[in-house]
């Protein structure tokens, strides 16, 4: 069997070894210094001003959106833009706080939405924000993307979950919004078993984001923020201010554990990227010389950090073929994430309009993936290549 992922972390034995010393030496263990300098050392890793970590990537995307509405950046009602092609708690945010969603369309060689499928939306609805995923390690033209939400003061933000360490020529996969989700949950590119984080260089953002987090008091805040909302509000002494609620929100905190452990994984994060890469590389000279498959476009990323290995047949019938045979090899295959989430049962309840999405439909019947990491093995990746030729 070739799992989608075989192990919780990289290095796991040491990695494991390191955790059972840190939870037997430690004096707390519930959210304090360690969560603190995982979010000081992945804010320059991200290249970010300021990191805020979550217990979920999927608690990280719900708070972007509460942030949004808590910051009256937007309201009941507002229209919001997201990418077809994407994960539940992408788009199931959008619902829950009561703004509407827009699903967008892709590019199927890009496996994401580019520039044109914005400007067709757009031509038929005004958007105040687009919440734009970032699939399986690739993007489209996202700096163009950019550029349009600039121009028309629409709110950009990312989910970055599937693609730390993807790199274009503007930067970083994630820093191209006011705000980027990532997440490390045990399959991801890194693990903290569950976790996550968002990245700005929105200080206001920031602020909201862990007034959000923490049920919506200010025990996290700088001195000078709490300062600031106590006087705003008239709080005129610490004891008061403990239990002093200033905003909607939730309790997202993570834990020391979270904390320690990803300051431990980030260590190997640059050479597992590069193994990602490599691996991908290696398949696709592969699935160049069979005509079955759709290759994907990459020219525009420098450095492409592969969430998973996506196949993309050219018809059902041929996608059935290679499902059989990625099975039948014992290999651990997904379908295209969710799919059209058009056609998820949760989006047919809560959603009433409906919109013509072909490109997506396209890899919702005609695409997988499996796993892709550095453990894969030479007769790992022989076992995957054997099912990508065509015979």
């Amino acid at each position: 069997m070739i799992p989608l992922m075989k192990n919780a972390f990289l290095n796991e034995h040491e990695t494991k070894k390191a955790l059972a010393d840190f939870i037997m030496k430690a004096d707390r263990l519930s959210m304090d210094k360690e969560c603190d300098l995982f979010e000081k050392k992945f804010a320059t890793y991200q290249n970010r001003r300021e990191a805020i970590l979550f217990n979920s990537g999927g608690s990280a995307n719900l708070a972007m959106i509460q942030a949004l509405k808590n910051l009256g950046k937007l309201k009941d009602g507002d229209k919001v833009g997201f990418s077809a092609l994407t994960w539940s708690t992408n788009t199931m945010p959008i619902i829950q706080m009561g703004l509407i969603p827009v699903a967008i369309d892709c590019e199927v060689k890009f496996l994401n939405v580019t520039s044109k499928n914005l400007l067709e939306t757009l031509e038929k609805v005004e958007l105040k924000a687009l919440f734009l995923t970032n699939v399986l390690g690739f993007t489209g033209d996202i700096e163009q993307i950019k550029k349009i939400c600039l121009e028309r003061n629409i709110i950009l933000i990312e989910d970055n979950c599937e693609s730390l360490g993807t790199e274009l020529p503007e930067g970083k996969a994630g820093n191209f919004s006011l705000g980027a989700s990532f997440s490390f949950f045990v399959a991801h590119h890194m693990s903290t078993i569950e976790g996550g984080m968002i990245c700005t260089d929105d200080e206001d953002f920031a602020e909201m984001l862990r007034i959000v987090r923490a049920n919506g008091w200010d025990r996290n805040l700088s001195a000078k923020q709490q300062f600031k909302w106590r006087q705003k509000y008239n709080i005129q002494s610490d004891f008061d201010a403990k239990y002093t609620f200033y905003d909607l929100g939730f309790n997202f905190r993570p834990t020391e554990i979270t904390g320690f452990l990803g300051q431990y994984q980030m260590q190997f994060l640059d050479k597992n990227i590069l193994s990602r890469e490599a691996n991908f590389l290696k398949l696709e000279e592969i699935m160049k010389e069979n005509d079955d498959l759709v290759i994907l476009e990459h020219d525009h990323i420098t450095t492409l950090s592969t969430f998973a290995f996506p196949v993309v047949c050219k018809t059902p019938e041929l996608r059935e073929h290679y499902l059989s045979r990625f099975s039948g090899a014992g290999i651990e295959i997904r379908p295209m994430i969710a799919g059209n989430m058009q056609l998820q049962p949760f989006y047919k309840k809560y959603v009433h309009e409906m919109y013509d999405l072909p490109n997506t439909d396209f890899l919702h019947t005609n695409g997988f993936y499996c796993g892709n990491y550095p453990e894969l093995t030479d007769s790992d990746l022989e076992t995957i290549s054997s099912c990508l030729f065509k015979y």
